[in-house]
């Protein structure tokens, strides 16, 4: 009997993991080091964080599980989860912890798996919008090149900045004395004369 539970903590520990390492949240902090040099290190030590907790506290309700592994990202991390992600990996590691005090070693494996599984998914879809943000990014950039140089050199931009063109040649020039101090420019309004 002994051996079985073993083996069942053993799942529930894999389960945990797998979770864990599936969760989007936390697959982002790790990867930008929010936990600093030792990223790495605090996200498997999560793990066994969240193992020790169940263990500790076998009848949890869901808003106990969602807020420990909250403060453990909010305290370790200093990241405030706010995706909506957090109640969906409680609620995993709830079920997961149920299948445990069962012993139901088979829902574990079940579940872990698919949970890995899920997590290929996310991973190849994270790279392919990756991918697509760095191009509109590159996008984004040439607009604001555009948009930054056009006032400065005076070329033409294709419509993106285009100024309308003064019909009067003397419309558009610029007294030394309307530039203030700060380098804006002051605008003076024609007076417009009516016949009468």
């Amino acid at each position: 009997m002994a051996g079985a539970a073993e083996d069942a903590r053993a799942l529930f520990r894999a389960g945990v993991c797998a979770a864990l390492e599936a969760w989007p949240a936390l697959q982002i902090t790790v990867e930008n080091g929010f936990g600093g040099v030792h990223s790495q290190e605090k996200a498997k030590w999560l793990g066994g964080a969240v193992e020790d907790y169940f263990m500790r506290n076998a009848d949890l309700e869901l808003d106990e599980v969602e807020d420990f592994p909250g403060e453990l990202l909010t305290n370790e991390f200093d990241t405030i989860v706010e995706d909506g992600s957090l109640p969906q990996v409680s609620q995993q590691l709830q079920t997961m912890f149920h299948h445990f005090q069962r012993g139901d070693g088979a829902a574990l494996r079940e579940m872990a798996s698919r949970i890995t599984q899920r997590k290929r998914k996310v991973t190849a879809t994270a790279l392919k919008t990756a991918r697509e943000t760095d191009e509109d990014e590159d996008d984004v950039d040439s607009v604001e090149d555009m948009e930054v140089t056009a006032p400065n050199d005076g070329a033409a931009t294709d419509g993106v900045c285009s100024q309308p063109e003064p019909s009067d040649p003397d419309a558009q020039t610029i007294k030394e004395e309307d530039i203030v101090e700060d380098g804006w420019t002051i605008v003076w309004r024609k007076k417009m004369m009516v016949d009468g």
